[in-house]
């Protein structure tokens, strides 16, 4: 079957979409799964002193003590369920309160001071990491707050007040309070994992391709025609800088050409050699034919499983995990990571804690929290 000119070009950028999208799922889809950037131990950070628990609400679940009876019942189960499968994935803590009024506990202080206590008398978070999170939502008192533990510091303050801005308040000036929760601690929970609980199940690829739906939908659909031009047209444009197009030579400004791969290793040294077999790096060498000037591009693997070394600064890092000690629903475990480098041979250990298992994925059985404590960061907001 004869097919013309305008049919191939057609097929060929049809082509290209098809695998720049499923590029962009794969690449978004990956960097969600990555290990998140949780607070280490904070010995050597201040001690605050005790609270009083007078005027504090107890909790009577781990995950969500709707007093405010924001909630439904098939909501609250589905919150719980995230906040379960957040604490399965990655240790993390994280509990939803929502009350009439703080006056109802014969509290009269701040908000932040409430929070801050309510989030040091429950000792919400790992008690090393300090990596808790508090969702408080006060309904007469027209205020709420994202508490956040102590091992947070700042950084996550600003994030905290946009989720709070973008996501929970809109919907609660409207009194739409479930769905302002419901989409506001999906929004917290992707702040502080990295991943939306509504991404958990899915795919890399698929992962991806959801991540990039949501920042669509929130430019707006008049986006998407011109942001998937201008991506093809930037990949393209890129590729051809990065490697294709000629360079000049810096000491005579003779055209340079590009080394083949099989002749560029002779001058590349043993470090740089070693990450392109890891395929963690690859080298693109240009010489000039008049001085024989040498120009060195370097271009770092989006998906290799080697790391930078400490020691001499190569991607030919790599680490391997064992499990020292499982955990159970009543105990943590214990896992040591040895890391080792295969160029300079440097190696290191450390060992880190493994959270408890939770019996059952769907009863959230977990009785208490984990001792953590909050110096007051976060963020706030009223409607």
């Amino acid at each position: 079957m004869y097919i013309g000119p305008k049919a191939k070009l057609i097929l060929i950028l049809c082509g290209c979409i098809v695998a720049l999208a499923f590029g962009v799922g794969l690449l978004l889809g990956t960097l969600a799964e990555s290990p998140v950037d949780l607070p280490q131990s904070n010995e050597g950070q201040p001690e605050f002193a005790q609270v009083n628990s007078d005027g504090i609400p107890d909790y009577q679940n781990v995950y969500v003590n709707d007093y405010g009876n924001l909630l439904s019942e098939s909501s609250e189960r589905k919150i719980r369920q995230q906040l379960i499968q957040l604490y399965d994935r990655s240790g993390i803590e994280m509990t939803v309160l929502t009350i009439g009024q703080r006056a109802d506990y014969e509290y009269y202080g701040s908000n932040e001071a409430f929070a801050t206590e309510l989030f040091n008398t429950w000792g919400i978070g790992n008690a090393q990491r300090n990596d808790g999170v508090l969702v408080l939502v006060s309904r007469y008192d027209r205020d709420m707050r994202i508490e956040l533990g102590l091992g947070y510091g700042s950084r996550l303050n600003s994030a905290a007040q946009s989720v709070i801005d973008r996501h929970f308040l809109p919907h609660f000036r409207n009194d739409a309070y479930q769905a302002g929760i419901e989409e506001g601690v999906a929004e917290t929970i992707a702040m502080v994992s990295g991943m939306h609980p509504d991404d958990a199940e899915l795919g890399t690829v698929r992962r991806g391709w959801a991540i990039a739906g949501r920042w669509m939908s929130g430019l707006g659909l008049w986006v998407l025609p011109l942001f998937g031009g201008a991506a093809a047209a930037g990949a393209s444009v890129i590729s051809r800088l990065n490697r294709n197009l000629a360079l000049k030579c810096p000491s005579c400004g003779r055209k340079m050409y590009r080394l083949t791969e099989d002749v560029d290793d002779k001058h590349l040294d043993g470090g740089q050699r070693l990450e392109e077999k890891l395929r963690s790096v690859d080298y693109d060498v240009w010489v000039c034919p008049g001085c024989e000037h040498l120009t060195i591009k370097r271009f770092k693997s989006w998906f290799s499983r080697s790391k930078s070394c400490p020691s001499c600064a190569y991607r030919t890092m790599e680490a391997k995990t064992t499990i020292l000690e499982r955990a159970t629903t009543s105990s943590t475990g214990r896992k040591r990571i040895d890391y080792y480098c295969q160029n300079c041979e440097y190696t290191n250990t450390e060992t880190r804690t493994i959270p408890r298992k939770s019996k059952s994925s769907s009863s959230g059985s977990r009785s208490s929290f984990g001792g953590g404590r909050s110096g007051g960061g976060g963020a706030s907001g009223s409607w």
